[in-house]
């Protein structure tokens, strides 16, 4: 079923209705708001920032629903649906609000109205390979990610070639990378999409035994919405990627008006970095 944090029953004042009574008077309202979430980083932090702090989030939803009066419950749901989902971790919410006042002529116990939303987020996803079939791996590692569940991948930029990056610098001895970058719109929240990336890095036999060791795939977030983060298990966005031409040079021939998030405009970034990689026909 998945991780998730359930709020039930929080009871607020509004002025909702489609009547004028309604609006005058106001009545109370009741939302649960069941958010779908992975709470993998906070149970293992035991940090409530690693988390979404359901006090907070109960204070949101009474004031959204103090806030401008709406004719229908089914707004005041989209509207506290949306302000869930505004927080990046969260990959679905459902909103129930209970109109239990409603102006109805015969006897009722409850009406309520339930909808269930995913948010969608835009990912900058960078691929590299420098051992064996090298545009054989990206190209397949592109079928991989396309083909994951809620996600749809938006553009992907030409295959281009590097030398290799180590711990000491540019290595030119080693066998030069292909890479690539594929822009993506997904369901998944950051770290499921990690979690996802990390599965097709081990299908196609990543071995991790040598930070900045050669590979055969390599799967990097590079950025994620404009959310910035220092969370040890996802930097976002990825702390190095203002330095690499390998990422900034394919990520503008996708995304002419790509901005990495708390940097700058890409096209500024790479300008004095085309030469150091080469557009390469890998198909």
């Amino acid at each position: 079923m998945g991780d998730r944090i359930e709020l039930v029953g929080v009871r607020a004042f509004g002025r909702h209705g489609v009547y004028a009574h309604e609006r005058e008077q106001g009545q109370e309202f009741v939302v649960d708001v069941v958010l779908h979430l992975s709470l993998a980083s906070a149970a293992a932090t035991d940090d409530v920032a690693d988390t979404v702090h359901y006090g907070e989030l109960a204070e949101r939803i009474v004031a959204l629903v103090g806030a401008e009066p709406v004719a229908l419950i089914e707004t005041l749901a989209q509207r506290i649906a949306d302000d869930v989902l505004s927080d990046v971790r969260v990959n679905s919410v459902d909103v129930t609000v209970h109109k239990p006042s409603a102006p109805i002529t015969v006897p009722f116990g409850d009406v309520s109205v339930r909808i269930s939303r995913a948010g969608l987020h835009t990912a900058v996803i960078a691929s590299g390979s420098n051992l064996g079939d090298r545009a054989a791996t990206l190209e397949s590692a592109l079928r991989a990610i396309a083909a994951t569940p809620a996600l749809s991948v938006l553009a992907e930029s030409p295959v281009v070639e590097s030398a290799a990056h180590t711990l000491d610098g540019v290595d030119e001895d080693k066998p030069a990378y292909l890479n690539q970058v594929v822009i993506v719109r997904t369901e998944l929240g950051a770290a499921d999409l990690l979690a996802r990336l990390q599965q097709i890095e081990l299908e196609h036999g990543r071995a991790r035994a040598e930070r900045w060791g050669d590979r055969t795939l390599d799967l990097d977030i590079v950025s994620f919405d404009s959310v910035i983060s220092d969370d040890p298990d996802l930097r976002l966005p990825h702390p190095r990627a203002h330095e690499r031409a390998f990422v900034l040079v394919p990520w503008l021939l996708a995304d002419p008006e790509a901005e990495l998030p708390g940097v700058g405009r890409v096209d500024a970034l790479a300008a004095s970095m085309a030469d150091q990689v080469t557009e390469v026909d890998a198909r």
